[in-house]
Parts: C-alpha cells; sequence; structure tokens
C-alpha cells in the first residue's frame, strides 16, 4: 500500500487515539463462531477485497506499495509500509482498515471518491479482522446455512452459474435488480371493474391523495390520437364523423383507433420512433461519410412490420438473425441491417483490426440498448460497476457476432417495395461524365508534356509504370503528373475521388441488401466500394476468436470465451438444464439464431417489458422505467412496477402484438384524460414529476410531425410510402456549406426537382451523418450517433427564426393561402377553413375578427414591398487547398438538381390579397395550439 505523504510519529499516535474512541460509532462486532466468521469472509469480505482492491494489489501482478491482498499470508507479510497491513483481531491496528476508514489524509484506500467503502463495507471489513481474519476458499454456496449476511438492509447477493465467486457475490440492492426478477402477472386492484390500466394507475392516485382529471372531449381525443398513431392531423371530415358518431364515447373512440391502426402512415410514425433507437442514417458517419446506397430498404421493412403489425418476437429475431433463418428470403437480408445502423469506417490511414473492434462494441451494446435495455458497454473494460454484469458476459455476447461480416448482398425487389423516383440516377451519370471528361483532360494534358520532356532529352516515351517496372533509373522517368499546374492537381483529386463517391452513390438503384453474412474475416485494409459477399467465405482471413479484452484493447486478449448471453437473465451460459434455453453454438453458422431466440423468449425478463415502456413512452411521453435504454441501476426505477409487468404478460400473452397494445392503452381512461385539472395546485403540490398520470401531458410535435402537418394541410404532401430517400429543400446556405468527404469535397445537399419528390414524410428524407437538416436540428431531431431512447423537447430562440422567418415555413403558408382561396369564397370563410384544417375546430367570433384585422393590415404592409424571385444556382464555387503543393485553388461544382427544380409558389408569385392571407397562416402555424398535442 502506497504512503500518500510524509507522516510523523505524532500524527500518527493522534489518529489511532482517534480512531480507537470512535470504534463505538459502529456496533461491535456480536459473538461469531468459526463458521460464521469464514461466512463474512466469503460472502461479504472476500468480494468486496476483489471488487475494490485486488485491481491494484495483486492482479495482473499489480502490487502497488509492494502489498499483495490476494492471500492470508500475502496480507499478513504487508508491504512497503513501516504498519502491519493486517493484525487478526486488531482492526485498529490494521492498515488495510486504518486506510479504508479514510480518517487518515496520508492513508486513504481505494483512492477514488466513488470507489470508498461505506460504513456498512467498513463494518464487514472491522468485524471479519475482529474475528481473526479466517480465510476460506470454499464456495459461497456451501455456507447456505448461514443467512446472517446473505441479505441484509436490502442489499442483494447475487449468485449466477458459470462465474467465479469474487463476482458471483458481489452486492446490488434489491431494487436495482428489478428488471432480472421474472415477468409476474400481479392481480388487477379492485373488483374487476375498471380497466387494468386504470386500476394500476388509480391505485397510485389513491395513495397520493387525487382525483384523475375529467375524460377530453372529442375533438381534442380525435387530434391527439391521429398524431399519436399516424404523426398527421385529422381533416375535418374526420373530426366531423367522430363528433357526429351517435355511439358511446368508448365506442366511438375505439373505432377511430382501428381506422388509425389500418392506416398505412401509422407504420411511417411508428417505424420513425424505431429508427431513433436504432440510430437509422444513410451515409456511414466519420471523416468518411459515404452514402449507404441500400439503407432505405431496411427503413422501409421496418414501416412494413409494424403496418403488419408483426409479431415483435419475431422482428427481433429477424433483425438479429434473419440471414440464417431464411437466406432467400430477400426481406430477411434486408432485417440484419439493423446490426450495421451504428457509424463506421475503415480507411488506409486506420488498423483494420481496431476499426473491426469498434464495429463488435457498437453491436454488442447497440443489441443490449435496443432489445434488452440494457447498456453494455461499462462491461467492455471491467465488471459492471453498478449492474450484475461481468466483462465475460461482455465479451461472451460479443462473440456472438465474432464471425458477423458486412456485405451489400443481392436481394431482389419485393413486389410492395415502391421503386419510383429511380431516374434521379441521370444526374448521377451526368456528373460521372464529367469527371471522366475531366480525366481525360489531364491525361492528355500530362501526356503531351511527358512526351516532350523525353524528347528534350533525347529519351523513347513509355508509359512510366512500364519504364519503372524495368528498373529504369528515376532520373530518366518524367514526374508523375508532369505538366501539371496547381488547379490541375485539385481537379484530378476531385474528379478522381469524386468518381469513387459516385459508385456508392449509384448502387442505390441496384438490387442489394445492406447486410451481413457469416465467415471469417477478410484481410482488408480499407473499404472504397460497397461489399459484396464473397464466393468463399471461410477464405481469405481471419476465423475470430472469442475472448476477454484486456482494457478492451484488440491487441490484448486474455481468457478465451464461447459465445452466451447475460448470467443474471434465465438461461445461464455454461449449462443448459432442463427448459432452459439453448446453448449458443460456438461453430460459424447459427450464433446469432439461438441468440435472438433467447433475447426473445417469453421467458427473458427484459425483452417485452423493454418494448412495453417504449410503447407506453411514446403514448403519454414519459416511460413507466424513465430510461427505456436503461433498465440498470443508473436507470430512473419504474413509477408502477405492477402495471409494467401486467402489461409485459398481456404483451406476450397475446402473441407480441404491438397493436393490441396500442388498443389496450388507448381504450383506457388514463389516456383519455383531459389535459387540465380542476386542482392544478394539489397536482402540482402532490406531483410534481407528473408520473401520476393525474392528466395528460401535452406535448409538443416532433420536428417531423411540424413539417408533415404543414404538408399535410396545405395539400402538398406525397402519401406514397417507402422507397429511395426524398431530397426534401433545406435552408440553401447549409445546403450549399463545403463539406469534406472521402479526401475530397461532398456533394451539395440538392433539393429533388419535382415538388412531388420534394413533399414526402419526413422518415423518407435522405439522412447525412454530416449534414444536418436545420429545421429538422433546431426542433430536436436526434443525431443518429447514438441511440436514442426519448426525443428532448426545448424551447430555443432558433425554433422561432426558422418556423416563422424561414423560407421552407413561408413556403407551406403560401401554400396554405392558396389552397384557403381556392376552397373558400371569402376571406371570412377563409378565416374559419383555416381554423377547421388547422385547429380541427371551428373560430370563434373574436378569432376571426382579429385574424381579419391582421388580414388587412398585411396588404397595406405588401402593398408597397418589392419582393424579389427566389433564385437557384445552377453551380457554385469552391476554394480549396490543394495538398500537393499547399496553394489555393478553385473550382466549380455543378448543381444539376438545382438547374432543373420546379419551385414551390413563393410570395413573389401570387398577388396581394395572397401574400396577406399567407401572413395569416403562418401566424397560425406558430401557434402553440397548432404546435403541440393536448
Amino acid at each position: 500500500m502506497e504512503k500518500r505523504s510524509s507522516t510523523k510519529f505524532i500524527g500518527r499516535f493522534l489518529f489511532l487515539l482517534a480512531l480507537i474512541s470512535v470504534q463505538g460509532s459502529f456496533a461491535q462486532a456480536a459473538e461469531m463462531t468459526p463458521r460464521e466468521a469464514e461466512a463474512l469472509f466469503v460472502l461479504k469480505v472476500k468480494p468486496l477485497l476483489h471488487a475494490r482492491c485486488v485491481v491494484c494489489h495483486g492482479k495482473d501482478g499489480k502490487l502497488k506499495g509492494g502489498l499483495d491482498l490476494q492471500t492470508r499470508d500475502a496480507m499478513l507479510k504487508g508491504g512497503d509500509s513501516d504498519l502491519k497491513s493486517l493484525v487478526p483481531g486488531k482492526p485498529e491496528e490494521s492498515l488495510i482498515y486504518i486506510a479504508a476508514t479514510w480518517k487518515d489524509p496520508d492513508w486513504e484506500m481505494p483512492p477514488k471518491e466513488n470507489d470508498r467503502l461505506n460504513e456498512e463495507e467498513l463494518s464487514y471489513l472491522h468485524d471479519w479482522i475482529q474475528a481473526g481474519a479466517p480465510w476460506s476458499d470454499q464456495p459461497a454456496s456451501d455456507f447456505k446455512d448461514v443467512d446472517r449476511w446473505s441479505v441484509a438492509n436490502g442489499v442483494q447477493v447475487v449468485t449466477s452459474g458459470g462465474l467465479s465467486d469474487d463476482w458471483t457475490h458481489r452486492r446490488y440492492s434489491e431494487e436495482n435488480l428489478w428488471a432480472y426478477q421474472p415477468v409476474k402477472r400481479p392481480s388487477i386492484p379492485g373488483d374487476g371493474d375498471v380497466h387494468p390500466v386504470d386500476a394500476f394507475v388509480g391505485r397510485k392516485l389513491d395513495e397520493l391523495g387525487l382525483e384523475p382529471a375529467p375524460a377530453s372531449d372529442r375533438r381534442t381525443l380525435i387530434r391527439r390520437v391521429s398524431f399519436d398513431l399516424i404523426g398527421l392531423p385529422p381533416t375535418p371530415a374526420e373530426v366531423n364523423a367522430f363528433l357526429n358518431d351517435p355511439s358511446d364515447d368508448q365506442t366511438a373512440f375505439m373505432k377511430v383507433v382501428d381506422r388509425l391502426l389500418a392506416s398505412p402512415h401509422y407504420g411511417e410514425q411508428w417505424g420513425r420512433h424505431w429508427l431513433d433507437v436504432v440510430r437509422y442514417a444513410d451515409s456511414s458517419g466519420f471523416a468518411n461519410d459515404y452514402e449507404r446506397p441500400h439503407t432505405w430498404r431496411y427503413r422501409d421493412y421496418v414501416v412494413r412490420s409494424f403496418n403488419q403489425d408483426k409479431p415483435y418476437d419475431q422482428f427481433v429475431k429477424e433483425q438479429i438473425a434473419g440471414d440464417e433463418l431464411d437466406p432467400n428470403d430477400p426481406e430477411m437480408l434486408i432485417a440484419v441491417g439493423f446490426l450495421r445502423m451504428g457509424p463506421w469506417e475503415l480507411t488506409g490511414m486506420e488498423v483494420a483490426k481496431v476499426a473491426r473492434q469498434r464495429f463488435l462494441d457498437d453491436v454488442t451494446d447497440s443489441v443490449g440498448q435496443v432489445f434488452l435495455s440494457h447498456p453494455l458497454q461499462c462491461a467492455k473494460c471491467h465488471d459492471h460497476k453498478f449492474d450484475p454484469i461481468p466483462t465475460r458476459d461482455y465479451y461472451r455476447i460479443q462473440s456472438v457476432f465474432k464471425t458477423t461480416q458486412f456485405a451489400n448482398r443481392e436481394a431482389a425487389f419485393l413486389p410492395d417495395e415502391n421503386l419510383n423516383g429511380f431516374d434521379e440516377v441521370k444526374y448521377l451519370r451526368k456528373q460521372k461524365q464529367r469527371y471522366q471528361q475531366e480525366l481525360k483532360r489531364l491525361d492528355e494534358k500530362t501526356l503531351a508534356a511527358q512526351k516532350q520532356w523525353y524528347q528534350e532529352r533525347g529519351l523513347d516515351y513509355a508509359p512510366r509504370n512500364q519504364l519503372m517496372k524495368q528498373g529504369v533509373p528515376m532520373e530518366k522517368i518524367a514526374p508523375k503528373n508532369f505538366g501539371f499546374e496547381v488547379v490541375d492537381y485539385g481537379l484530378e483529386r476531385i474528379s478522381r475521388k469524386g468518381n469513387v463517391r459516385l459508385v456508392w452513390q449509384m448502387d442505390r438503384y441496384k438490387p442489394y441488401a445492406f447486410s451481413v453474412y457469416n465467415g471469417v474475416t477478410p484481410d482488408i485494409k480499407n473499404v472504397q466500394t460497397p461489399l459484396r459477399m464473397p464466393k468463399d467465405k471461410m477464405n481469405g482471413g481471419t476465423l475470430e476468436k472469442g475472448a476477454i479484452l484486456s482494457g478492451g484493447d484488440p491487441f490484448s486478449p486474455s481468457q478465451e470465451v464461447t459465445p452466451g448471453v447475460l448470467s443474471m437473465v434465465p438461461g445461464s451460459n455454461d449449462k443448459v438444464e432442463e427448459n432452459d434455453f439453448n446453448s449458443i453454438p460456438i461453430g460459424v453458422e447459427g450464433r446469432r439464431t439461438e441468440f435472438a431466440e433467447w433475447v426473445a423468449n417469453p421467458r427473458n425478463t427484459l425483452t417485452a417489458r423493454s418494448m412495453v415502456n417504449r410503447i407506453w413512452l411514446y403514448h403519454f411521453g414519459q416511460a413507466i422505467a424513465g430510461n427505456p435504454n436503461n433498465f440498470g441501476a443508473m436507470g430512473k426505477k419504474p413509477t408502477h412496477p405492477e402495471l409494467l409487468d401486467w402489461l409485459a404478460s398481456e404483451f406476450v400473452s397475446n402473441g407480441w402484438s404491438v397493436k393490441s397494445m396500442h388498443r389496450l392503452i388507448l381504450s383506457s381512461r388514463t389516456y383519455q384524460r383531459a389535459s387540465s385539472h380542476l386542482q392544478p395546485g394539489l397536482v402540482e403540490e402532490k406531483d410534481p414529476s407528473g408520473s401520476s398520470y393525474a392528466v395528460f401531458k401535452p406535448r409538443r410535435l416532433a420536428a417531423e410531425e411540424l413539417r408533415d402537418s404543414m404538408l399535410a394541410l396545405t395539400g402538398e404532401l406525397n402519401p406514397e410510402l417507402g422507397g429511395i430517400p426524398a431530397r426534401p429543400e433545406i435552408n440553401i446556405e447549409v445546403a450549399l456549406q463545403p463539406r469534406q468527404v472521402m479526401g475530397t469535397f461532398a456533394s451539395a445537399w440538392q433539393p429533388a426537382p419535382q415538388p412531388e419528390r420534394r413533399h414526402r414524410r419526413s422518415i423518407y428524407a435522405l439522412r447525412i451523418r454530416g449534414l444536418k437538416d436545420p429545421f429538422m436540428d433546431v426542433f430536436n431531431q436526434p443525431s443518429p450517433e447514438q441511440s436514442c431512447e426519448m426525443r428532448e423537447a426545448s424551447n430555443v430562440t432558433p425554433q422561432v427564426f426558422s418556423l416563422f422567418n424561414g423560407d421552407v415555413t413561408y413556403d407551406r403558408a403560401v401554400a396554405m393561402a392558396l389552397r384557403l382561396k381556392e376552397e373558400t369564397g371569402s376571406e371570412k370563410a377563409a378565416v374559419q377553413r383555416a381554423y377547421e384544417l388547422i385547429f380541427n375546430r371551428q373560430a370563434t367570433p373574436e378569432e376571426v375578427g382579429l385574424c381579419l384585422s391582421h388580414v388587412a393590415a398585411m396588404k397595406k404592409s405588401h402593398q408597397n414591398l418589392d419582393l424579389k424571385p427566389r433564385e437557384y444556382p445552377s453551380k457554385v464555387t469552391r476554394t480549396a487547398v490543394e495538398e500537393n503543393t499547399g496553394e489555393k485553388f478553385q473550382y466549380e461544382e455543378h448543381l444539376d438538381m438545382y438547374a432543373d427544380i420546379q419551385p414551390d409558389k413563393t410570395m413573389t408569385d401570387v398577388d396581394v390579397d395572397t401574400r396577406a392571407l399567407a401572413e395569416l397562416c403562418l401566424v397560425l402555424f406558430n401557434s402553440n395550439e397548432f404546435a403541440y398535442i393536448y
């Protein structure tokens, strides 16, 4: 043990006196039998030493301060200090105890504040030493007859087959292990006449002494559930049909629910939630943010799966192991695109083994967060400090994916896949032709210069590579790119790299799936084109073996491990008991299938809870367990644990049907409550967090819902499902900003020329990791770098600039005004129609008067305005530094889509009356009543 500073005798003497004087603060150890003392050591002290001390004092040969704490003899021998490390029967004279108390600044161990022993742990160490410090290597199971320290003060000793004793018997608070307990169907509170959800929620309300808010009116409810299930506002006709339905409120409402669940737009809304969690993007991220040409097919697979109400357990299996389940089904090859959703790259500048390990770490943690609500990355370098997940479990799960390799696999287009928009490839071909022409010109230029170089020296011309192979001295070979000017060097690089980038982009229109296969890890140094399936999957690479990596370093494998699962979840890693999950094969094939079976097994305590918790979150704006990606100790505990378990058991018993879960939740009074309470002060006092569900919490529309709603209301929205990524119009300054990718300039963002291609649902918009749509970004669309368990809803000033001053929203306001003028015959009727469409209600006489006054004021304002037409560029000039010479050069990037654009109507294209009405529409689009759901 290391001494932290010089020590004076008088300071040590006074400290020991003080320590002896405070011994009364610990409960005196009751008389223990020798067996009880051994049990204390095995169940408490030994795990404590291994968790907090041995890492610096014995593990891997580390002996800080010369002290080894791995055996009793080594502890008695002591370290470099003149004080005795262990004095049996005398804790106050034992340095390991003195240091653990942190009472002396010269001796503070463990040295980190977060690792300090608490009073209970100190009492274990104190009592063990006082009892003579017995040592035993017996397993904990041999002390079943001694229950004195098995469970104490709400702290549980976790045991699990196949783990070493030092990890197995670590101590965890009972409340932090809730997610590992079997899902038991609790009895529903009350007499059975109340909806189950309302019964569980009602019990919590009774405990708080709160009455629930009254039911919402039908108009509020249909707007709420329409956005909830399909992400779009109801039409006036749909609202009127619901208001005039003579059925009782519950029957009429469930008709609406069934209609919305049958809508193809349901899959778009709920698929968007799933894509948030899995980090969907159409590019790879990092410095080489090349496009992933076929990820759109995975996005459409997700939408289809929700629309089809694919059983969730099947949905899970397909995304983990679809290619193993049926390699001849294109849908299955598409589904496993999930495994590759994280950012990734491999270039000649990176070590291939490091890039490979980054994928393995990413997919291990992603599977944990997405399906099991358990981040696993904390166990990468050491046993998890807060959850019962040892490092061994982390690498056993990682071993499941050790034979999983990347490939864009042939997968025929499905009959219901949308292939519209494929003609956009003509713009890529046009750009490719430019690059090829430029390279041809440069080849001809350098060829002419080289021939002249040889002629001047009386040498015969031959291609440079040929002369080098023949061993001709370098002084007799013309320099590479001889005759180039600075701009030529730059244009050569841009054209050559641009051609490489186009290979990725043009692959989008071919029948391939962004997929995986099983085999050896190929020996490749960089990836410059979409990867294809090798003819021989078992040759040309390395068959990776599972191993614990010291410190997470791929170059430091230690103990070998076989594929496995989480030890704390039913189904042991090391033995298969009757009715337990099957062992995961150690061969190349079938690992992911068996692992997926374990994830999706009804006995898995995490999977069903995870999904119903997510469904609840998207309905209510808050989850029952507050961190949907983390059911561990650092996540928020369930506010209604019995409700969560009842829903999970119901989910499984109903065939893992997501739509059935929707119907169940939406049919409750809890969902149908008003967003305001008769006693708001009492609710604030008794339920400040809003977790009682006494009222329905309003929420702001998500970024995609804001944009899609405006397009739906103006009549511009293209409702077709799926297909290659759409290219909406974004802020032009952002669209044209220079961006580096793959060692050259990335293409500028160009909107699709046709309005019907621009105005598609936001879920279909091209998502480039290195280029964010500023409108989406400012309204909290999550970054695809990390899994988003729950979206934020910030209120910041730039939102005003985007929604009130942005060109895109101004264009929607103009389109809305044109629709109103087409459908009505007067300004008053236009105002009333605007309220019906935008707010789903009638305007009051006062509101009509205020709106008409605003329109009149805007007419005067626009009367003398000289608005200039919006101009779209056909090319943009780029300035760069040529890396070979260090000098600046310029070139022009052609913008062919901008050149062909069919623009939306703007203020300059309409008369003053329409402009004035558009100004009113802009105000309505910026109102809380439009932007919020109540």
